[in-house]
């Protein structure tokens, strides 16, 4: 027998070991996955138990882990919220929150509908929606980034009357240093003309970017939490048809009395366009838009004129509009 021969790798024993390493490698991974998975519902079961009190209700049937092998995520089969004090509940189908395994501190998290909820001003509503997710991208003190994002939702009442669709929308918030950023998109919003006193209104879009100076400390974005805030408005606009619409932008800020201080500058997108949009939903304001937009014209195609709003009473330019209720 040679040298050569005595020095041949054993190919075989090397596959042997390879495959002991992998199924090793499998079932410790497999073993943590499903430990870290039985830690997660515990901890939801826990989190769940502890918010019900002080007439806070909260539900997650059958609540279970699921996404193995590359992501890990607790599946509820029906969500329900409900707070006695503020007259607020929630009801919705399955909720699905799911995290990747190889991006941990992203986070997604998708609801079905459809959905009852009740609130003091609206009473019961009939929600249904094709998607629904909110995604958060997680970081210290606070997420980095939060979004939020529906298709095809549909509102209507306890009856069973139409109310509003929406086609598409989508949230985002993120801190930024002590401040808080807030933009929102919406497309294909539809009034029921019962909501508008029987008027048609034509189908709306709209944007917002804003930030609120020191929302970083918000615990919500309830009205009564934006009492003693101020910040920018960078982009705040509604278009009824192709361009036409209104954009604004500048400052504001609210009283601990809820009142309202702004400084604003509004830009008419297109006024003849928009005239004609406006006069057929407001017929018996023909002439009184018809006036405003001919005005309007001899400043351009996109006049800007200031909005001051002062302890809650706003003018346009030298006129008055009326009072902002305090918010």
């Amino acid at each position: 027998m040679s040298d050569t021969d005595d020095r041949t790798p054993n190919y075989g024993r090397r596959i042997l070991w390879l495959a002991v390493f992998v199924v090793v490698l499998f079932g410790g991974y497999s073993a943590g996955w499903f430990y870290l998975a039985d830690r997660m519902v515990e901890r939801a079961k826990s989190t769940i138990a502890d918010a019900n009190r002080d007439g806070v209700t909260v539900e997650c049937e059958n609540p279970v882990a699921r996404g193995f092998p590359f992501r890990l995520g607790v599946f509820c089969d029906r969500v329900a919220y409900a707070n006695a004090d503020e007259a607020i509940g929630l009801t919705a189908g399955n909720l699905r929150t799911v995290g990747q395994i190889y991006d941990p501190l992203r986070f997604i998290a998708e609801l079905d509908g459809p959905a009852t909820l009740a609130t003091p001003n609206s009473g019961p509503l009939n929600l249904n929606w094709d998607k629904l997710r909110a995604s958060v991208r997680w970081a210290r003190p606070l997420p980095e980034r939060v979004s939020i994002e529906g298709g095809n939702l549909a509102a209507s009442t306890a009856g069973g009357e139409p109310l509003a669709t929406v086609g598409a929308f989508e949230t985002h918030l993120r801190p930024n240093g002590p401040d808080l950023d807030l933009a929102s998109t919406f497309h294909g919003l539809t009034l029921d003309p019962a909501l508008a006193e029987g008027r048609a209104v034509p189908e709306l879009s709209g944007q917002y970017d804003l930030t609120i100076n020191d929302g970083a400390s918000l615990r919500g974005l309830q009205p009564k939490d934006l009492r003693g805030r101020s910040g920018v408005i960078r982009d705040a606009s509604l278009n009824l048809e192709s361009n036409a619409g209104f954009t604004v932008n500048g400052t504001f800020a609210i009283g601990q009395d809820g009142l309202i201080d702004a400084n604003l500058k509004l830009t008419v997108r297109d006024p003849q366009k928009l005239s004609a949009i406006l006069t057929k939903t407001f017929p018996e304001k023909r002439r009184e838009i018809r006036n405003v937009a001919s005005a309007l014209t001899f400043m351009g195609n996109d006049p800007t004129l200031p909005l001051v709003i002062e302890r809650g009473e706003a003018k346009l330019a030298f006129f008055k509009l009326g009072d902002v209720p305090a918010y």
